[in-house]
């Protein structure tokens, strides 16, 4: 069976370049293609070629989640994810409105993969495997930064169902970066890199998820809003690996005309990464989780009761959780 492709952004602007190309090319994967808007989302918004769900739209859906969430907040992407997921889709590509895509984005994705895997359990800047100079992920703690990196041997067909690429121009680090490093920056066009049992933060901005890992999406909202997606990427992997998978890592297939930012105030947010996420890998490494797509779930509960016993995370988030999970059994039936 042929797979079925959707893409997924959320947007409060008028359709931006990233938007109008995306809805041009989305034929190309023959994908859906679906924004999710908020409340300071303009009310003329429309754009041909993609299904724009308003605030209203997204109640419509009669998902609990999308009646339960708070607005005026970018994890409102978890509906588009259940919706994506609802009209059928077998893989979701993510991406966000000011990611615009090369040609070689609309190429035809495999969750199994042999390119080279680091397996050791250690913090692993990703980045500097595809550029030599000083960078490194958003949600990467700063003592390991210029940390050695681990040996890459060849793997043999590792089923990676999560698939982070890069951005080029603007890509995803930190304030530290942005306040200190120069803009525009570009990564060379090296090969691919799986971990499996190794950690390195993943986002939201250009990432493809196959169905085994579609529960592993949800974006928590009572946390920090610049470690939403970056949190969200300790609980994959920490599942992922529980289920022998590797998270596969490859070169940017797009490029970033980064919408405004208040670099201080973003900087305010990264903090309580900077401070713990040391420490939620640690946490998340001590839990027994079972292995098997049926336990994905019960393992998701688990983690974020943890984060909420760091205090890192809101005691609120676990009743959005089970609704999140309750859609997701929705949408299987």
């Amino acid at each position: 069976m042929s797979e079925q492709y959707a893409v997924v952004v959320t947007s409060i602007n008028h359709p931006t370049r990233a938007v109008k190309e995306i809805a041009r090319d989305a034929d190309r994967l023959n994908a859906q293609f679906i924004i999710v808007g908020d409340r300071k989302s303009p009310t003329d918004f429309a754009q041909a070629g993609a299904t724009y769900l308003d605030l209203e739209a997204q109640v419509r859906t009669g998902f609990r989640y999308a009646a339960d969430a708070p607005s005026q907040h970018y994890v409102r992407k978890n509906i588009g994810y259940l919706y994506a997921i609802g009209a059928g889709a077998t893989v979701l590509i993510e991406t966000d409105d000011d990611n615009i895509p090369r040609l070689d984005f609309w190429s035809p994705r495999t969750a199994t993969v042999s390119v080279r895997v680091v397996e050791a359990p250690t913090w692993v800047n990703v980045y500097r495997y595809f550029h030599s100079g000083l960078i490194w992920p958003r949600g990467l703690p700063l003592d390991q930064i210029n940390a050695s990196l681990p040996d890459a041997s060849v793997g043999t067909d590792i089923y990676c169902p999560i698939q982070q690429g890069l951005a080029d121009e603007n890509p995803d680090v930190d304030a530290i970066y942005r306040l200190l490093l120069p803009i525009p920056f570009s990564f060379e066009q090296a090969h691919p890199v799986i971990l499996r049992n190794a950690w390195c933060p993943f986002n939201s901005q250009n990432t493809t998820w196959w169905a085994d890992a579609f529960p592993l999406l949800y974006l928590p909202y009572y946390c920090s809003f610049r470690m939403t997606d970056i949190w969200r990427s300790f609980v994959a992997q920490r599942i992922a690996y529980a289920n022998g998978w590797g998270v596969l890592f490859h070169a940017a297939t797009v490029f970033q005309e980064r919408n405004a930012h208040d670099l201080m105030r973003d900087f305010a947010e990264e903090v309580p990464g900077y401070l713990h996420n040391a420490a939620i890998r640690e946490t998340l490494e001590r839990i027994n989780l079972t292995p098997g797509t049926a336990y994905i779930a019960d393992g998701m509960r688990v983690c974020y009761e943890r984060l909420v016993a760091l205090d890192l995370v809101g005691r609120e988030e676990l009743p959005l959780l089970d609704a999140w999970l309750e859609d997701l059994r929705s949408c299987a039936t």
